[in-house]
């Protein structure tokens, strides 16, 4: 076994989408190289109504798959085929744009006001951008959760993790997606596809990811200019992305609060990407092709 080192740690930035919903951005709008097949990944946590409620009114979506997962509140969502539901707490929504869809989606907080999902971008690969869009909506109470002898927790949306199979499929990056809850103190080992891109957000609690040279993923010796060497203590927290280099596993360690975050891991698809908001594409070309069939009612293919 090969321990995926944390080679990069960053915080998810403020930033506002939609009709004026803020939110926190993990990654997205940049630089693929390091997260392909995905190509954003969203945190909208708010506790004020007047921070969200204005949702992400009518917008297009071509070339991407769009993974909503609520935790706090609901979602009401509608498109241009004639979809319509509402996403509830520990619900999914797997959305493949593929040739092209309009699409809105309406936050709505619970009784205190909360509200609290991620929505992940999934990049399409060239052949199966053009495809027909389609849905896959799963209650909370498909997805099955596995709980290993020492407390920790997996929710298995999509893939295969600790002989439970998520409900989503036939999705073209093949990921897997886990929400992983790890008791105070716990240690944990986390199989990971070795030909995967892997990064874990976290989103509640703290805690430490180890490396090769470091595989109790708790101390970390360091060595200062002058010789001295000296015991530093490294660890994530709430909003932390952590990207992973390459390995079967990845183990890490809790801190005193537990430790609660989303594991995704996908095969590249090492193809171009070429951006207009939320219609991906491989080149230029595509994209102004994209926005002319907008301009002109022929957005929609199907």
């Amino acid at each position: 076994m090969s321990i995926r080192a944390a080679k990069k740690i960053t915080t998810a930035k403020p930033t506002m989408e939609g009709a004026g919903v803020k939110l926190h951005r993990a990654f997205g709008f940049g630089d693929t190289d390091e997260v392909d097949p995905f190509l954003l990944l969203d945190d909208f946590r708010n506790d004020f109504p007047q921070d969200y409620q204005a949702g992400f009114p009518w917008h297009p979506h071509r070339g991407i798959e769009t993974i909503t997962y609520i935790l706090a509140g609901n979602v009401e969502h509608q498109d241009s085929l004639g979809n319509k539901g509402n996403l509830g707490v520990g619900d999914i929504q797997w959305m493949t744009a593929g040739s092209g869809i309009m699409h809105q989606e309406m936050p709505q907080g619970d009784t205190q006001g909360r509200m609290h999902g991620f929505q992940l971008w999934a990049n399409l690969p060239s052949a199966h951008k053009m495809d027909a869009p389609r849905y896959q909506d799963v209650n909370s109470t498909e997805i099955p959760e596995v709980i290993a002898d020492n407390g920790t927790k997996a929710r298995v949306i999509c893939g295969n993790f600790w002989g439970k199979t998520g409900p989503v499929e036939g999705v073209a990056a093949n990921p897997c997606y886990l929400d992983i809850t790890i008791p105070a103190n716990v240690k944990c080992r986390l199989p990971v596809d070795t030909h995967a891109q892997a990064f874990a957000y976290i989103f509640e609690g703290n805690g430490m990811f180890a490396d090769a040279s470091d595989p109790i993923g708790v101390l970390t010796e360091k060595t200062l200019p002058n010789g001295e060497e000296f015991i530093r203590r490294e660890t994530t927290g709430n909003r932390s992305l952590i990207l992973f280099s390459a390995g079967d596993e990845v183990v890490v360690q809790a801190g005193e609060k537990g430790l609660r975050f989303l594991l995704v891991s996908g095969r590249p698809i090492k193809e171009p990407v070429a951006w207009h908001g939320p219609i991906v594409m491989n080149t230029q070309q595509e994209i102004q092709q994209a926005m002319q069939d907008l301009n002109t009612g022929n957005f929609i293919k199907q």
